[in-house]
């Protein structure tokens, strides 16, 4: 299912497991934003509904593929999957964003050969979190970033499943 292809991962986790809040990321930082629109364009991207709802609109130069048990549900410019099989046929070949949330991140989780993770060395009180990667996962690049201008301290870790 995932040879020749790359399906990965990609999201923020505050030092304790926080990864949103109310629907939205609990804290702002440009860099983290710019670096998920280098590593998910042009991509399919995979996300539940939740996490597709809380999207400023349709994120140019990408596919939105939505996983959702709700078989009414639709939306302008939203593929519509119901499990993982249909999800990554949508997607059809070549490289794969899962971007949120917890519970799709867990669906995938089996399949995925990389995280690509932005560290937030702080704490945040969020609604929704997730637990660190396993022992699975091996660091294979990190990039240290201070906090600046009242934002947070954050490292961007690329994880690959060793």
């Amino acid at each position: 299912m995932t040879q020749g292809r790359s399906i990965f991962s990609i999201f923020a986790r505050a030092r304790d497991g926080t990864i949103g809040d109310q629907g939205r990321l609990a804290w702002q930082i440009p860099n983290d934003l710019k670096r998920f629109k280098a590593l998910t364009m042009g991509l399919p991207m995979i996300m539940g509904r939740k996490t597709f709802d809380s999207l400023p609109g349709l994120l140019p130069g990408r596919r939105h593929i939505v996983l959702t048990r709700d078989s009414a549900w639709a939306a302008p410019g939203a593929e519509v999957a119901h499990d993982v099989a249909g999800a990554l046929a949508l997607a059809g070949d070549g490289d794969v964003a899962v971007i949120g949330g917890a519970e799709v991140f867990a669906l995938f989780e089996p399949i995925v050969t990389r995280i690509e993770l932005t560290e937030i060395h702080a704490a945040f009180a969020g609604d929704t979190t997730m637990p660190y990667p396993g022992a699975q996962w091996r660091e294979t690049a990190r990039e240290a970033h201070p906090a600046t201008d009242g934002r947070p301290a954050y490292d961007f870790v690329t994880l690959e499943r060793g």
